[in-house]
C-alpha cells in the first residue's frame, strides 16, 4: 500500500510539471522560466534544490558518528552559500542579460576560459545528481521489502525525475519545488513531534545528544584538526557559488530584490530546517537502541527509513516517504537541468553557432535526456559510495577550478584572462597531486587547490602588468639618456 502511494505522489507531481511544461515557448523559458519567478517561488526552489538527499539520509548519518563538527560542510557551509550568493553576487549577475554562470566568463574573460569552467561546472553535477539517483534507489529497496533492487530503484526515480524535466525545464522544476516544499517541511515537522512523544520528550532527545557531545562544533586545536575544517567549511560554502543551478535562481527572479532576498531566506530556513532530520536520528537512539546502534554499525543512512517504518503508523510512513521523495525529486530534477542547460549554451553551441531559438531549445532537452543517462549510469557504478561524500567530492572541482575567476572577475579590476588561466591551472593541479599523493593525508586538498588558485590569479594578473611597466620605465630611461 505504501509503494502504491508513492508510485500516485510520482505520478501527481509529472502531472504538476507537465501542467508548467506549457509556459515554455522558448530557451529562456525553459532555462530560466524568463526571468519571471517571484520571491516566495524563489525562496521555495532555492531551499527545496538544496534540501535533497544529503539532507535527509547524509546528514543524519554524519551528525550520529562525528557531531556538528561532521556536518560542518552540510548544512552549514551549504547554506552559507546560498546567504554570500544573496548578499555578494545575486543582484550584479541579476543585471547582466545572461543564460548561464559560464556566460559570465565568456564576458569576462574570453571563450577558453568559458569552455574550460563549464567543463569544470558540468564534472561537478556528477556526483550531486547521483547522490539523490542512490537514494531514490535505496527508497525504492526499502518500500518493496527488496524487491526492486537499488539499481532498478534507480532507474525508476531517474525516469521519474526526466519524465517533467524534460519538457518543462525551469518552470516545471519551480513549480514542482514549491508544492515538493510544502510537502517536505509538514512532514518531517509531523514526524519530529511525533519522534519526540516515542523518545517520552524533545528534551530528552536534546540531553542524549548533548551527553554524547554531538553539539561539539569546534575542531581540536591542532594545524591539521583546524585545517580540515576550515576546507570542509569552504567545500560548499565557496564551491557551490559559481554552479548553474544556484545561478538559474538568481536569474529566473523577476526583480533585483526577489534574487538578493531570495537565496538568503531560503539559505537561512535551510540551515535551521536541517536539524529537524539530526534531531530524527538522535531520537531512534532512544526509540530503538539496539537496532540503530546495530544500522549505524552497518549503514547509518538506513537509521531514519527504518525508524519510520518499524515504529511509526501508516500516516507517518506516507508523510516521511512523501517528504523524502520530494527532497530527493526537487534537488535532482534542478541538477539535472543545470548542467544540461550549461553544456548547450556554452560547448554546443561553440560547434553549432548559428541555430535557431526552437532548435536550441530541442537540443537542451536532448542534453537533459543524455546527461540523464550518465548520471544514472554513475549512480549505478558508485553504489555503496556514502550519499554525504558524493555530494561534498562534487564541489571540490568548482572550489578549485571556477571559484577564484568569479569572485576576482566581480570584485577586482585588474584580474586579466592569463590570470584565469594560472588560477584555473593551478588550482587544478595542486588540488590532483595533493589528492594523489600522502600529503593530502597532512593538509586537505580542496585548500591547498584553492590557495593555489589565488595565488595563480595574482601571479598571472599581476606579473604582466608589473612586467609592462618595468620595461616601458626603461624605455624612458633609455630614450633619455640617448
Amino acid at each position: 500500500m505504501l509503494l502504491t502511494l508513492v508510485v500516485v505522489y510520482l505520478l501527481v507531481t509529472i502531472a504538476v510539471g507537465l501542467w508548467a511544461a506549457k509556459r515554455v515557448k522558448t530557451s529562456a523559458d525553459y532555462a530560466i522560466a524568463g526571468r519571471h519567478l517571484p520571491l516566495v517561488m524563489i525562496v521555495t526552489t532555492t531551499f527545496a534544490t538544496w534540501f535533497g538527499s544529503e539532507t535527509v539520509l547524509g546528514i543524519p548519518a554524519k551528525f550520529v558518528q562525528g557531531g556538528l563538527n561532521g556536518v560542518v560542510e552540510d548544512p552549514f557551509g551549504a547554506g552559507t552559500c546560498l546567504i554570500l550568493v544573496g548578499l555578494f553576487f545575486a543582484a550584479k549577475l541579476h543585471k547582466m542579460s545572461l543564460l548561464t554562470i559560464s556566460d559570465y566568463y565568456r564576458e569576462r574573460y574570453g571563450r577558453g576560459i568559458e569552455i574550460v569552467c563549464s567543463l569544470i561546472i558540468i564534472l561537478s553535477y556528477l556526483g550531486w545528481v547521483s547522490a539523490q539517483v542512490t537514494a531514490l534507489g535505496l527508497v525504492f529497496n526499502l518500500l518493496s521489502n527488496g524487491a526492486i533492487s537499488i539499481p532498478l530503484g534507480m532507474v525508476i526515480g531517474t525516469l521519474s525525475i526526466l519524465a517533467y524535466t524534460l519538457f518543462g525545464g525551469m518552470w516545471s522544476v519551480a513549480v514542482t519545488d514549491f508544492v515538493q516544499m510544502i510537502i517536505l517541511v509538514v512532514g518531517l515537522s509531523a514526524i519530529a513531534v511525533f519522534a519526540a512523544d516515542l523518545a517520552g520528550g524533545a528534551d530528552k532527545v536534546i540531553a542524549l545528544a548533548s551527553s554524547k557531545e554531538l553539539f561539539n562544533f569546534l575542531p581540536e586545536p591542532s594545524f591539521t584538526q583546524i585545517a580540515f575544517f576550515i576546507a570542509a567549511a569552504m567545500t560548499m560554502m565557496f564551491g557551490s557559488i559559481p554552479q548553474q543551478d544556484v545561478f538559474q535562481r538568481v536569474m529566473s527572479a523577476n526583480s533585483v530584490g526577489a534574487a538578493t532576498k531570495g537565496p538568503v531566506i531560503g539559505g537561512l530556513a535551510y540551515i535551521g530546517f536541517a536539524f529537524v532530520p539530526m534531531f530524527l536520528v538522535v531520537s531512534a537512539l532512544i526509540i530503538m537502541p539496539e537496532q540503530a546502534a546495530a544500522l549505524i554499525e552497518e549503514d547509518p543512512q538506513k537509521v531514519l527509513p527504518t525508524l519510520v517504518l518499524t515504529q511509526m503508523p501508516f500516516v507517518m510512513q506516507v508523510l516521511f516517504f512523501g517528504a523524502l521523495l520530494s527532497a530527493l525529486k526537487s534537488t535532482a530534477s534542478a541538477t539535472l537541468l543545470a548542467p544540461s542547460v550549461t553544456f548547450v549554451e556554452n560547448i554546443w553551441r561553440q560547434f553549432v553557432p548559428k541555430k535557431s531559438d526552437r532548435e536550441s531549445l530541442m537540443t537542451m532537452r536532448i542534453a537533459v535526456l543524455v546527461f540523464s543517462a550518465f548520471v544514472c549510469a554513475y549512480a549505478i557504478a558508485s553504489e555503496g559510495t556514502p550519499i554525504y561524500d558524493m555530494v561534498s567530492s562534487a564541489y571540490q572541482v568548482t572550489l578549485v577550478g571556477a571559484f577564484v575567476p568569479l569572485v576576482a572577475g566581480l570584485y577586482w579590476r585588474r584580474a586579466t584572462t592569463q590570470g584565469a588561466i594560472f588560477s584555473i591551472a593551478l588550482g587544478i593541479v595542486t588540488w590532483v597531486l595533493f589528492m594523489a599523493t600522502p600529503v593530502g593525508e597532512a593538509f586537505p586538498a580542496q585548500l591547498a587547490g584553492f590557495l593555489a588558485a589565488v595565488a595563480g590569479m595574482l601571479v598571472g594578473s599581476l606579473a604582466p602588468q608589473a612586467l609592462r611597466n618595468r620595461q616601458g620605465s626603461t624605455q624612458q630611461v633609455v630614450g633619455a639618456q640617448a
